[in-house]
C-alpha cells in the first residue's frame, strides 16, 4: 500500500510531466504560430554573416543555417521568408502573425530605431562600415568624399544608410532596394561611392577593377538575433540558442559553411 509520501511524490511527478509539455506548447504557439519557424532572410550575392544567397537547392547563409538548427530544436519545419534588405525585414516586423511577409525570427543589424520595432537577443557579429569608391575616383579618404555633388549609395532603410546620412554632411546619400542595383551603378560610374560593411566591400572590390575601399571606418554595425515585439518567451529561447551556438560551435560551423572560415566571431 502506498504511503502518503509516495502518493505526494507521484503527484509532483505527474504535475511536472503535464507542465513541461504545456510550456513547450506555449513557446511553439508564440515562436511558430503557423506550425513552421518562419525565418526572415535578405538576399544578396555578397553573402557574409547577415546576407543570404539564392542557390539551386534553395538558400544559403549564416541565418539560413542558424534558422534550420533552431527549427530542429523546436521540432518544427523551417520556412524562409525572403526580403531584399534588412529594411524590408524591419517593416514586416509589425505585421500580424498570419499576414504575408510576417516572420518569427531573424538575424539582422541592430540600431536604436529597430529596437523600437523588435526585440533583440545576443550580438554575434560586429562589422566596420566604410565606403567603396568608383573606378578611377580621386577620392582617398572621408574628407575628399564628403563634398557637394558627390553621390553615395546605400541599401535603403538600413542601419548603414542611417549611419552614412549622419556621417556625411555635404555628399548626398541615396537609398536603393538591392545590392545588385548598387553594384551596377558603381561599376558603370553612375554613383561615386557605396556605403556597406568593409568585408562586403572588399569582396566587391575584387569584382570591379579600379575601385577602392577607404581605410577609415564611420560606424560599427552590430548584428543580432531578433523576434517581434511582445514575444518575450521567444526572446528567452533565441537568447539561449545563440549563447549556446557560440559555445558549442554551431555558429562557427555556420560561418565556415558560408565562406567565412577566416572571419572571427565578434560579440560585444
Amino acid at each position: 500500500m502506498r504511503t502518503l509520501l509516495q502518493s505526494a511524490l507521484a503527484g509532483l511527478v505527474l504535475a511536472a510531466a503535464v507542465a513541461m509539455p504545456a510550456l513547450a506548447d506555449g513557446l511553439k504557439d508564440e515562436i511558430a504560430p503557423t506550425g513552421k519557424l518562419r525565418v526572415a532572410i535578405a538576399i544578396s550575392p555578397a553573402g557574409g554573416a547577415f546576407w543570404s544567397t539564392k542557390t539551386e537547392a534553395g538558400y544559403a547563409g549564416v541565418p539560413v543555417d542558424l534558422g534550420k538548427q533552431m527549427a530542429a530544436q523546436l521540432g518544427v519545419p523551417v520556412e524562409y521568408v525572403v526580403h531584399q534588405n534588412s529594411g524590408q525585414i524591419t517593416d514586416a516586423a509589425g505585421k500580424g502573425a498570419l499576414e504575408k511577409g510576417a516572420w518569427d525570427v531573424t538575424w539582422l543589424p541592430k540600431d536604436p530605431e529597430r529596437e523600437t520595432r523588435m526585440l533583440f537577443g545576443p550580438i554575434y557579429e560586429v562589422a566596420d562600415a566604410t565606403y567603396i569608391v568608383k573606378p578611377g575616383s580621386a577620392v582617398t579618404n572621408f574628407a575628399s568624399l564628403d563634398q557637394p555633388g558627390v553621390k553615395v549609395a546605400a541599401v535603403n532603410a538600413t542601419t548603414t544608410m542611417r549611419g552614412a546620412i549622419a556621417h556625411l554632411k555635404q555628399a548626398k546619400v541615396t537609398g536603393y532596394q538591392t545590392y545588385d542595383e548598387i553594384f551596377g551603378l558603381l561599376k558603370n560610374g553612375e554613383i561615386d561611392a557605396f556605403a556597406l560593411s568593409r568585408d562586403q566591400l572588399n569582396k566587391m572590390a575584387q569584382k570591379i577593377p579600379g575601385t577602392r575601399v577607404l581605410d577609415e571606418t564611420f560606424k560599427k554595425t552590430v548584428t543580432a538575433v531578433a523576434v517581434p515585439l511582445g514575444h518575450k518567451q521567444a526572446l528567452t529561447f533565441v537568447t539561449k540558442f545563440m549563447n549556446e551556438a557560440v559555445t558549442n560551435g554551431t555558429l562557427r560551423k555556420a560561418y565556415d559553411n558560408n565562406g567565412l572560415k577566416d572571419t572571427p566571431i565578434r560579440t560585444e
